[in-house]
């Protein structure tokens, strides 16, 4: 039979992680989150070769996992001359004979590269498909020869689940200011309200180096927020539906714009 009634009495064991998984994603998310517990898993490099992943908790494809005291994990050594990028992933493992699962922490290591870093590919398996390994990317660890640089967190912590409205705020490109991003019910709705830090005249599709977080991303389709200065200069803003903001129109120091966009999100 295909309905059960998960929550409720059936006289035998029958809850299985399947059933979770798919509740958690159907009221939560399908995405991967880190929830605003404990210590968010932050990380702090205690030699070149080490790093430890503060406490935590977070879903991975709508099962929960937690860390309740500090793990520590090992970063191979650079090589001279050499850059490289590793991610620290939570792995979840199936056993294909006995089915029990896990969750640990991995190093992904990347490709040595002499003059450009690239991060390492991670597995896509998922886990109400059958996959028995699945990947949650945390931070990103740069190494730049035998240097380590500054861990690169790669989520952003998400609020109690009974907050009535999630706000997150990150670097807006090309503004000295702060993008206002909050999601209710499904939608995004972002604001911001600012001056230009620099002029750039007829931009077309140019990429920022910021990236809307995960989880406030439009689910299916490119998102635009539009703005008209006070001097009548028009700048364009195309969010796409995997974070990127590409900008296009004119920027000029000493006017004002206003943004503001509406979009779906998961």
């Amino acid at each position: 039979m295909t309905i059960e009634l998960v929550d409720g009495k059936a006289g035998v064991a029958h809850i299985s992680s399947e059933d979770k998984a798919i509740i958690h994603q159907a009221k939560f998310s399908k995405s991967d989150v880190v929830f605003d517990w404990g210590d968010a898993f932050k990380c702090t490099m205690g030699s070149a070769n080490k790093a430890t992943i503060g406490t935590g908790c977070a879903s991975i494809q709508g099962l929960d996992w937690h860390i309740t005291a500090a793990e520590s994990v090992t970063i191979s050594n650079g090589s001279q001359g050499m850059k490289r990028n590793d991610i620290i992933c939570a792995h979840y493992h199936r056993d294909s004979r006995s089915g029990i699962e896990n969750v640990g922490l991995v190093v992904l290591k990347g490709s040595p590269n002499a003059t450009a870093a690239a991060d390492p590919t991670i597995p896509s398996g998922k886990i109400l498909s059958g996959a028995v390994d699945a990947y949650m990317p945390l931070w990103r660890i740069p190494l730049d020869g035998i240097t380590v640089g500054t861990p690169v967190r790669l989520f952003t912590p998400r609020g109690a689940l009974w907050d009535s409205v999630t706000l997150e705020r990150q670097p807006f490109p090309f503004f000295g200011n702060t993008l206002l991003l909050q999601k209710r019910n499904g939608l995004v709705i972002a604001t911001v309200s600012a001056s230009p830090t620099s002029t750039s005249r007829n931009l077309y599709n140019v990429t920022a180096n910021e990236t809307i977080a995960n989880g406030f991303r439009p689910s299916s389709f490119n998102a635009i927020m539009t703005s008209v200065s006070h001097g009548d200069d028009v700048a364009s803003v195309l969010i796409h539906s995997d974070g990127r903001i590409s900008v296009f129109g004119t920027l000029i120091v000493g006017h004002h714009y206003l943004w503001q966009g509406v979009w779906p999100t998961e």
